[in-house]
């Protein structure tokens, strides 16, 4: 596939996040304000290409990090640091909150409005991903009595047809957007003005809010692009450019995951017998589940008659 939008400095720039988050995973509080502060320095110096960069690329999780490992959960963070840039070049005063649980991962106002956001990423390998995964039930009691609340996710990855979340993002004010959409409005703001990015994504908001409440992924999606391409005539070109980006966005996302998979099915077939059982004692965390088992005792309290 030849590309026309992502450039190939913004593919060198994925790979060198991919491997430098794998560098940093150690302390997650630590590493998580590396990102930040690298992500935001290097925005600032290089401008809005490199925001796009990630925006583009960042929905897919590198296959060669481990499930559940401190590399995932550090490029979770990154995810969340990448959307809070890009509310920060739209005007808003945004921060990456430090909470770990029952709070949203962003928090963005401006004098007109507030909401929470949160950044959502998935391997390309998986394959079975239910309304859970996107957290809207949970988005709306995030809120803390903000108004709005946007979840913001890659867009090959959503459901396609019919599904409860868009259920429950007209009910719950809960704005399920893409990667793309971030892109869009980042780039309308740098062309436009800040003022007139932050009106469309409060028009954005209100439309979610006024949705009647159904399943049906094409009444969602027809709504909330409609609403975007009829604020400013200009945003049509914008919004056609990033539409190509996203196709090419899966085409680098597969090539990378195919790559990795393919070199470490290569990897595998030259382990010799000894190493190979070793591999799968490993990846069974039959050690670990033997310890937590030997842990299990009698903890007395039968004996509190």
């Amino acid at each position: 596939m030849k590309l026309e939008i992502i450039t190939q400095e913004q593919i060198n720039n994925r790979n060198y996040w991919i491997d430098e988050i794998s560098r940093l995973s150690g302390n997650f509080g630590v590493d998580s304000e590396k990102v930040e502060a690298k992500i935001g320095k290097e925005i600032s110096d290089n401008g809005i290409e490199a925001l796009l960069g990630h925006l583009r690329l960042c929905g897919a999780i590198p296959e060669r990090y481990g499930h559940d490992t401190s590399e995932e959960k550090l490029y979770s963070k990154y995810t969340d640091v990448v959307i809070h840039q890009s509310y920060l070049l739209m005007g808003f005063n945004s921060i990456v909150l430090k909470e770990r649980a029952d709070v949203a991962d962003v928090e963005c106002v401006n004098n007109n409005y507030s909401f929470v956001a949160d950044a959502k990423a998935f391997r390309l390998s998986r394959t079975a991903k239910n309304q859970k995964d996107f957290k809207i039930q949970a988005m709306d009691g995030w809120k803390h009595g903000k108004p709005y609340a946007m979840v913001v996710c890659p867009v090959y990855q959503l459901p396609l047809r019919t599904s409860q979340i868009y259920q429950q993002a007209g009910a719950r004010s809960v704005c399920i957007a893409t990667y793309t959409h971030l892109a869009v409005f980042a780039r309308y703001a740098e062309a436009k003005n800040k003022i007139n990015a932050m009106e469309l994504i409060h028009e954005v908001f209100k439309t979610v809010e006024a949705m009647n409440s159904s399943k049906d992924a094409n009444t969602y999606w027809q709504l909330l692009n409609r609403t975007i391409l009829n604020f400013d005539a200009s945003i049509s070109k914008i919004w056609q450019e990033e539409k190509k980006a996203s196709a090419e966005s899966i085409h680098i996302s597969r090539e990378e995951s195919l790559g990795f998979l393919a070199s470490e099915r290569e990897r595998i077939m030259r382990l010799s017998k000894e190493e190979a059982i070793k591999e799968v004692l490993k990846s069974s965390k039959i050690e670990n589940k033997i310890r937590a088992i030997k842990s299990v005792v009698d903890n007395g309290l039968l004996c509190l008659e």
